[in-house]
């Protein structure tokens, strides 16, 4: 989660240039006052970096309204089924039922994310749209699960929100299947405050998103936008040019970003030694952001001492166990009064035992060299 660890003066003066030229804070319109399109350069770069082959790359509000404006352009809506999985964040689950569609919850697997063949069993044909999650960082088993989306005709929407920079054999998340999706806001490895992108692999996907995401406009070519046409009923998920100006100056410093957080990765998977902790398993071929580093302690007793030892450093730990109810569907019996069910508990049972350490680039590696000794010296 380094993103907003290195914001500096460059963020700043991208946000003063707005200011002298032409303080437009819109992503379209006011031609003759402007000389950028913050936005659409921003998303012009995203998808140069992460996805070339995708069709489209839209930048919205938030990832939440990504995954939304995802769902819309499909046509999901009440009485169709989205499945997703037990371990998430709520936004997913929000943005399926906001549609006035039902969510379905699968069982995780060793990668603490979609379990594929459990997903294979939920499918019905009520079935529109699967949403597996790269929760934390690693990435789901896409291969296995676009395979199954193909076959049963199922579009497969990729929620990328937590692993901006993994990749599946060589390939950035994101451009993966029929749409994937970004967020940007200030715990993610690139930030612009608030935020998040959707990367359509079909253009008339592309085309819709972009409709729903401004109103409906259509933005008919050398039409006025006050005579523009309406092609569908939309909402307004755009994002400002100040979060575009910004974001491009994010964009910059991924790669150090992101070289940064996989030296602390790997020093607490190096100098870990203790046997009796485990760690999550990244599937073979595929790489994470190394955004955060997962650990599976059966022990109560030392899971509590590991706990207690990251919080004593300064260190805490990401979502697991803080804020596990915000990120387990087990809690959210508001969306479902009948939620906890095999599927669901399974999760929350393998989650009890798991401490998530946050990677900071702005900690020094030794301080993870540290933390691994200490809590190797738990028992």
């Amino acid at each position: 989660m380094p993103g907003f660890e290195v914001i500096d003066e460059k963020e700043k003066k991208a946000i003063s240039r707005i200011f002298d030229e032409g303080k437009v804070f819109f992503a379209h319109g006011f031609d003759k006052k402007r000389k950028h399109y913050h936005v659409r350069e921003f998303e012009q770069k995203l998808k140069t970096v992460f996805s070339p082959q995708v069709a489209d790359t839209l930048c919205v509000s938030s990832g939440t309204a990504a995954i939304k404006v995802a769902l819309k352009a499909l046509g999901i809506g009440r009485g169709d089924q989205v499945i997703t999985q037990s371990f998430n964040f709520i936004a997913t689950v929000e943005a399926i039922v906001d549609t006035g569609a039902t969510v379905i919850f699968t069982d995780v697997d060793d990668t603490l994310n979609m379990n594929p063949k459990n997903l294979e069993s939920l499918i019905t044909k009520k079935t529109k749209a699967i949403i597996p999650v790269h929760m934390l960082g690693v990435p789901s088993d896409m291969i296995t699960i676009n395979r199954i989306g193909k076959r049963n005709k199922i579009p497969v929407i990729e929620d990328a929100c937590e692993a901006i920079g993994a990749k599946v054999q060589g390939k950035y998340v994101g451009g993966l299947s029929e749409f994937g999706v970004f967020s940007f806001d200030f715990g993610k490895m690139i930030t612009t405050g608030e935020g998040g992108a959707l990367f359509s692999k079909r253009k008339s996907d592309g085309k819709n998103a972009r409709m729903y995401h401004d109103h409906g406009h259509k933005n008919i070519p050398n039409l006025p936008r006050g005579l523009d046409r309406a092609g569908s009923i939309g909402f307004n998920y755009r994002m400002t040019e100040i979060s575009g100006a910004f974001g491009k100056v994010q964009l910059e410093k991924f790669p150090r970003i992101l070289r940064e957080s996989q030296r602390r990765y790997i020093t607490l998977e190096k100098y870990i030694k203790n046997k009796q902790i485990k760690f999550r398993h990244v599937n073979s071929g595929n790489e994470p952001n190394y955004d955060t580093f997962v650990v599976s302690i059966e022990d109560k007793k030392l899971r509590n001492k590991v706990i207690g030892l990251l919080n004593k450093a300064g260190f805490g730990t990401k979502n697991l166990p803080d804020a596990f109810n915000w990120h387990c569907a087990y809690f959210w019996e508001h969306v479902d009064k009948k939620i906890r069910n095999k599927e669901v508990t399974n999760c929350y049972n393998r989650l009890l035992k798991c401490i998530a350490i946050p990677i900071l680039v702005s900690r020094p590696i030794i301080d993870y060299k540290n933390i691994a000794s200490n809590i190797n010296e738990c028992s």
